[in-house]
Formats: structure tokens, sequence, C-alpha cells
């Protein structure tokens, strides 16, 4: 059973009927840092700050890539996510015309800025596309028709109309213009990821050494056929400078292939996503996601109908912690960083350049990695 509760003065009232108590501003907390344990104290070793999500397309049957998203249902949304641990997210628009991208963020943006626990879980968006590889087997399931050369005007547009920054682009670093988009990005306090991409060593080097410091779901957003060696994915694994983010759902990546990437890249460039859409902690058949259905089967996967390609993933962050684990990747506390310390880390130099804060977390698991309780300012979900 969950239940929300009290945690500060100053009643507020989601709109499902659990009452709540506003948190004090002072409460939030820099990236990086934890909230400081009582003088004497300290906190058990099940206990650990929230986990962050890079990489939200949708919840429990909400698409927030839709143009009618409204703050009732971001909540509802919200609150399924918090019972999965993730107290801090990247709520992700993918590839779209200029009119729908518009259209979407601000929708979103004003769920967020209306809704109760958005702004304690919600710094910041991520934009996925579209600057991506229309090619087949890259481009997924994002509409190629859509895709366009790296464009900063475009991104400057949408964010002018937004209360809350775009903290992170995802793109193909060999579309054209990403070099200048890249350098562009930095300058204006994002992180700029390569996904959906058939970058060379070249091409990525030269991307890198323009800022793009992350590989979005390492993996995926490949052709299922590629050159044995020489192909994008060792070379994004090969560039040290780069930290990669990964599904872990036993779906997106075989277990043995993601154990033998985590090794690659190494426990500290390793972030754990989930890529959810709608169909996360949802009923199996079919979800929106950005103009389209995907059908949600009975075995996880996610995919257009008829599509042999995948469309998001039903994946909970919890659940690929206890994935990794699972599949011999790491240890309980090394699998904790990946979705906890190393993503806070890759966001505090963002954050920070926005003048942001995420806010005080806090959750309690067992000896089996499942949640007992997870908090977020004044938000208190036990799963006892």
């Amino acid at each position: 059973m969950t239940t929300l509760r009290e945690r500060a003065p100053e009643p507020l009232r989601l709109d499902d009927g659990l009452e709540v108590r506003d948190f004090p501003a002072d409460a939030l907390w820099r990236a990086g840092e934890g909230r400081p344990a009582p003088e004497g104290s300290c906190f058990p070793v099940s206990s650990t700050l929230g986990l962050v999500d890079f990489q939200v397309n949708g919840f429990a049957g909400v698409d927030f890539n839709d143009a009618a998203l409204s703050a009732e249902a971001l909540d509802h949304a919200l609150l399924a996510v918090l019972r999965t641990g993730v107290t801090s997210l990247l709520p992700t628009i993918i590839t779209a015309t200029r009119e729908e991208l518009l259209a979407r963020f601000a929708a979103l943006d004003k769920a967020v800025a209306e809704s109760r626990l958005g702004r304690w879980m919600v710094p910041g968006y991520h934009l996925e596309g579209p600057f991506l590889n229309p090619a087949d087997g890259y481009a997924g399931c994002h509409p190629p028709a859509a895709m366009t050369a790296a464009d900063m005007a475009l991104v400057d547009e949408i964010e002018r109309r937004l209360a809350r920054p775009i903290l992170m682009v995802t793109l193909a670093p060999e579309v054209e213009n990403a070099g200048a988009f890249i350098a562009a990005a930095v300058a204006r306090g994002k992180c700029v990821a390569a996904g959906h991409s058939g970058a060379d060593n070249d091409s990525l080097a030269g991307a890198v050494a323009a800022g793009l410091s992350l590989s979005t779901h390492l993996g995926n957003g490949l052709p299922q056929q590629l050159p044995k060696l020489a192909n994008p994915l060792f070379a994004q694994l090969a560039e040290d400078r780069l930290t990669a983010t990964f599904i872990a759902d036993g779906i997106h990546v075989p277990p043995q292939a993601l154990k033998v990437m985590i090794r690659a890249k190494g426990l500290d460039r390793s972030i754990l996503v989930t890529d959810a859409v709608a169909a996360a902690a949802a009923a199996p058949g079919l979800h929106p996601f950005a103009g389209m259905d995907v059908e949600l089967a009975e075995d996880g996967t996610v995919r257009k109908p008829g599509s042999r390609y995948l469309a998001g993933s039903s994946l909970c962050l919890d659940a690929a912690v206890r994935n990794v684990v699972a599949f011999g990747a790491a240890a309980p506390r090394e699998a904790l960083r990946l979705a906890c310390a190393n993503p806070r880390r890759v966001l505090a130099p963002v954050l920070a350049a926005h003048g942001a804060a995420l806010a005080a977390s806090q959750l309690r698991w067992d000896a089996d990695l499942r949640l007992r309780s997870a908090a977020v300012g004044p938000f208190e979900v036990r799963l006892d």
C-alpha cells in the first residue's frame, strides 16, 4: 500500500485527495551535496539520496509528449515515478516538427508549473532530437521526416517560452552544424549527448572537442548489422571523455553485453536511465507516445504495432538497479551509484550554470534493494 505522509507546515492537497505539506525553500540542495544529517547522527546503510533519471518520455499511462498534457496527469505520473525511487527526472521530448516541439514543450512546462510534484522533481528537460541520423536503424521510432541539421536557434526559440530550461540535448554528431551547435549549447549551460548516431572516430572526436560529454542509451539507436569493429558503438565505448547511459532492462541490451559495456566504460562513467514511455508502470496494451500508439507486450517490450524497432521502455529505475546486480555487472552499492551519485555528478555543473537546485531527498531500501520509502521535498511515499 502507498501512502503520502506529511513532512512540514503549510498544507497543500494533491488532486487525488492525498494531503501533503509544503517544505521550507531553504531545504533545497545543490547537486552533488546531500542534506546534512543532524549532528551526531548519520544515515543508515539502507538510506540514499533519490535516484535521478535523465530520460523519461512518460509514465503510468501518461505521455509527456502530449500537447494536451495537464497538471493532474503529470502529478499522477510523477507520483508513480516517485514510488520507483526517482526524485529528480528530465522529462524527454523526442523528434518532432518545429510546431509540434513548441506545443509539446509549452504543455509540459505549464503542467510542471501548475502541478504539485513537478516543482520538486523536474529541474528541466531533455530534448532528444530532431538533430538525429534519419537512416533506417539509427532513427528507431523517431520520425525521420522531422529530423534536421543541428539548429541552436530552434532550441533558443523553444526555451524562450519556458519557465524551466532544456538541460540536455541528444544529437547525432555527424549531422550538419553539429560542432557549432555543441559548442553553443555547452556555452548556454547544457549537457550534450550523442545518440541515434552513426558517428565514426573522427566525427566523434571533433564533437567531444566541442563539448560533447555523454552517450544516450548506448547500444541502442543503432542498426542490427554494423561493421564488426569499426562502428559507432566501439567508438563511443573507447572515448574516455564520454560518460554513457544504459537501459538495463535485459531487452534493449542483452545482460552479457551490458556487463561488457559497463566494464569498458567503468563504473564512474556509467549511468542508468529508463527511456520510459507511458507504458511503464501500466498494463499491457496500447499506450500513447508522441502522436503514435505503442504497444506494451507481456514480456515488457514496447514497440509500434507491427514494427521491429523498440519504442522506449517499460522499465522502472529501481528495477534497473536490481537488474545490473542480477546480471553480475555491479555490486549493490555500485549499482546504486549508477542511478544516484553518477547522474548527480554529471548534472551538477549544468544545474549550477542555471542557478538551479535539486530538492532534498531520501530513499530507504531493504536488504533486497526494494524500496521502503521515498521522500522529496514535502512528499514522502511509504511502500511498506
